[in-house]
């Protein structure tokens, strides 16, 4: 379950990240689409996984 909300987490600060227009957040942009990669490729699957152990 950990697994899931940290790739929630990633997935949404990624979105976040390609979204603002903060200056703050000006030099981490390029890293957006790395971080909406990983976290959605790692949600998938942990949800496949727990789909093949029939938890869900």
């Amino acid at each position: 379950m950990f697994g899931i909300t940290l790739a929630a987490l990633l997935l949404a600060f990624g979105i976040f990240l390609k979204t603002t227009d903060d200056p703050g957040f000006a030099s981490t942009k390029k890293f957006s689409w790395l971080l909406i990669a990983i976290g959605a490729i790692t949600l998938a699957g942990k949800l496949i996984i727990m789909y093949q152990k029939g938890e869900i």
